[in-house]
């Protein structure tokens, strides 16, 4: 498909092998000191879009705004101009009292209890990355000697519910560390449109948390958070220049 995509705006002239996806259209600023000839391409609604390049390695880096259901948008559209790896960067609240602000979760699979990946296909269908490009984040996380842990995340689709303190704690006794709104759309839409996917979610609300500690402690927690944004963009663009050398090294 060569036609400019309705909501992101973009072509297959705009394409490139690896997107990254935040769900903030504001991170993108951060994404881009990263990147060396950093282009503004598109702002439509939540998705904006910049093209640049890592080490060498054409990249995207397109905001999916909040939840599942854009960020499935955003998946097929990239999909339909070529993007074949996507790797979101996104954010969490830990479920896992052992992590702290600014720590990473590297997802390895994702409770799909939110609706977008349940309109594609059955609830028993799993949600999980794709096996090489999540071994590509861990060595990358490794490498940059950056905080993380490998574990589940549970989507949804709202934090007010009547009942959220009861469903993280069912979740968190079920060993589940992380919680946001867009990993298991990614995986699922991905999966199923064979998109190679992985999720990298930065802590920025701790579980059981004490609020005055926390108003206490907001200025060195927003380092941390802050740190943890910039090392998981660091972790995804590293991921991408290893698949890259991985995929060219298979080629010879």
């Amino acid at each position: 498909m060569s036609e400019l995509q309705a909501h992101i705006r973009l072509s297959v002239e705009d394409s490139a092998k690896y997107a990254i996806m935040p769900g903030d259209p504001g991170r993108i600023d951060n994404i881009k000191t990263f990147l060396t000839d950093a282009k503004e391409i598109a702002y439509n609604r939540e998705l904006r879009s910049v093209s640049g390049y890592y080490k060498g390695v054409k990249v995207l880096a397109v905001s999916t705004g909040m939840g599942g259901a854009s960020t499935g948008i955003a998946v097929e559209e990239l999909h339909n101009i070529g993007v074949e790896y996507m790797i979101r960067i996104g954010s969490c609240g830990a479920l896992d009292p052992k992590m702290k602000l600014g720590d990473l979760l590297l997802v390895n699979g994702a409770v799909r209890d939110e609706g977008t990946s349940k309109a594609y296909i059955e609830s028993i269908y799993p949600a999980i990355p794709d096996t090489e490009l999540l071994i590509n984040v861990i060595k990358a996380a490794k490498e940059n000697k950056v905080p993380f842990y490998i574990g589940k995340a549970r989507s949804h689709d709202s934090f007010y519910t009547d009942r959220e303190e009861e469903i993280d704690k069912y979740w968190s006794e079920k060993g589940i560390m992380g919680a946001d709104m867009e990993t298991a759309a990614l995986f699922v839409i991905g999966s199923l449109r064979g998109v190679k996917t992985a999720s990298v979610l930065n802590t920025v609300v701790e579980y059981n948390g004490n609020l005055t500690d926390e108003i206490n402690n907001y200025v060195d927690g927003e380092v941390s958070m802050k740190q943890g944004e910039s090392n998981e963009i660091l972790v995804a663009l590293e991921a991408f220049v290893l698949e890259e050398k991985r995929e060219k090294e298979r080629m010879k």
